[in-house]
């Protein structure tokens, strides 16, 4: 299994948190919510500062995501639904 499927495992998805929206390891932080940190400008350094509960991996599986995402992968089938 690559890198990349295994930082792919922290990225899920429940139907009542956030309306279904892919999250980081069941938390309550949406992945566009960290990809929108970093298209501001933000830094992977600040974002875990701020979010101390957050791992480098998390922000690496974010990017992950929004790669296969663009690239026309079928990301969301990769993702448990709880």
């Amino acid at each position: 299994m690559s890198n990349n499927q295994e930082l792919l495992k922290r990225i899920t998805s429940r139907s009542d948190v956030f309306g279904g929206k892919p999250i980081i390891r069941d938390m309550r932080i949406a992945v566009e919510h960290v990809l929108g940190m970093l298209a501001a400008g933000e830094t992977a350094e600040t974002i875990l500062r701020e979010y101390p509960f957050l791992e480098p991996e998390d922000i690496q599986a974010c990017q992950v995501f929004a790669h296969r995402s663009v690239a026309g992968e079928q990301v969301h089938e990769r993702i448990q639904v709880r």
